[in-house]
């Protein structure tokens, strides 16, 4: 017997018991059971959770723009900084040397320039001045030393460009180290009177109130993750805190580790600004019970956190148990328990999942009762396992 063939045979078979053997009461409510559920129109939300630990989303490297000596340092570590405020300087005696040099020699660069001007306007002129006054005419024009004055002339003046180039470039940085925000300072890597290279990081500052988690997410969840997906952050040092947040980046290359592939992916907690959050509580609300309490919570980098991106939802849908659904091939079934003590097998149309119930599109009404002992059934499908509903029994199939 074909595949096919016995599949319809189990099928029949299947009505053929259940329409012989259960006798369910009349009544919604009655025909509820410890094998049954009605279909319920609810929200569905698919999660991804994914562990992790808080750093600072906003923090910046402050180095000096030049070599030279640290004149003073004026923050430690922990100290508040307001944005504009400086924080270390440099000894200016050099700097200030070497700005002296360089106007001096934007000054000479212009003279030059001045002089190869004329001595080409001379060059090209019919007439000369001798050294006693006299107008002397001459036949014009010598072309060769035309063409030398020019020369000269544009080495003159790229001399001149190069001049104020340095100077200009010299005159943008800075001795100083001035906070680019405000916050505060977390690293402090100079002290009064050291020689410091230009580049080097002398101060490090970050907002406070600005975090941001790194985790790893599997490959089989990643498709669901873009940039902007809602997140909630809980707080594991912190009982009942959860911060939202928002997917700022997705690694767009593999983390594989011991054959396990992973991809990094960066939220950031919405800024707190002093704020307080819902935690549970013991205080005793109006009506009597216990009420969450305000409280204000302080983040600190490194603190471990839990992350749980909302990578799919639907409001106000039909939804069914997973338990519920059996495949026939490719197409997912349910038994309807009907008012008249029958069982019908019916094929419906189905949306997002989670791993607990599933969104009904199509083939089933809001109130109707099936049964959540879903039968496994393989029909004439080769797909196996690789389908998302096959052979599954209470708990239902994956996401």
């Amino acid at each position: 017997m074909t595949r096919r063939g016995l599949t319809a045979l189990l099928l029949c078979g299947l009505l053929a018991i259940s329409i012989a053997g259960c006798r369910a009461p009349s009544g919604d409510s009655d025909r509820i059971g410890a094998s049954t559920a009605a279909v319920t129109r609810n929200s569905l939300t698919v999660e991804v959770s994914a562990s992790g630990n808080l750093a600072f989303s906003k923090q910046e490297d402050l180095a000096f723009d030049m070599a030279g000596t640290v004149e003073e340092l004026i923050v430690e570590v922990g100290d508040s900084v307001t944005e504009g405020q400086v924080v270390a300087t440099l000894d200016t005696s050099g700097w200030e040397n070497q700005l002296r040099s360089l106007r001096i020699a934007v000054l000479s660069a212009e003279t030059s320039v001045k002089q190869a001007e004329l001595s080409l306007e001379q060059a090209r002129s019919r007439t000369a001045t001798s050294i006693t006054g006299d107008i002397v005419i001459r036949d014009c024009c010598d072309d060769s030393e035309i063409e030398i004055r020019e020369l000269q002339l544009e080495v003159a003046i790229k001399r001149l460009e190069d001049a104020r180039m340095n100077l200009e470039e010299s005159l943008t940085v800075s001795p100083k180290l001035v906070a680019p925000f405000d916050g505060f300072v977390t690293h402090v890597n100079v002290a009064g009177g050291d020689e410091v290279m230009k580049g080097l990081v002398g101060v490090t500052i970050a907002d406070p109130d600005r975090y941001e988690a790194i985790i790893m997410v599997n490959e089989r969840d990643i498709s669901q993750v873009d940039v902007g997906t809602r997140a909630r952050v809980r707080i594991d040092a912190i009982p009942g805190a959860v911060v939202p947040a928002r997917v700022t980046s997705v690694s767009p290359t593999a983390t594989i580790q011991a054959g396990v592939v992973n991809y990094e992916v960066k939220v950031e907690l919405d800024p707190l600004n002093n704020a307080t959050l819902h935690t549970p509580g013991a205080e005793a609300s109006e009506s009597g019970g216990l009420a969450p309490v305000q409280r204000a919570i302080q983040l600190r980098e490194g603190l471990s956190v839990t992350v749980t991106l909302l990578v799919a939802e639907r409001t106000d849908v039909l939804l069914v148990p997973n338990a519920a659904i059996s495949m026939v091939g490719d197409q997912p079934i349910v038994i309807v328990v009907l008012t008249d003590d029958r069982e019908e097998h019916r094929p419906i149309s189905v949306g997002l999942s989670d791993w607990q119930y599933t969104e009904v599109l199509d083939g089933l009404d809001e109130g109707e009762i099936i049964r959540t002992t879903g039968v496994a059934q393989t029909g004439d499908s080769d797909d196996g396992p690789d389908n998302p509903f096959f052979t599954h029994g209470p708990g239902g199939p994956p996401r």
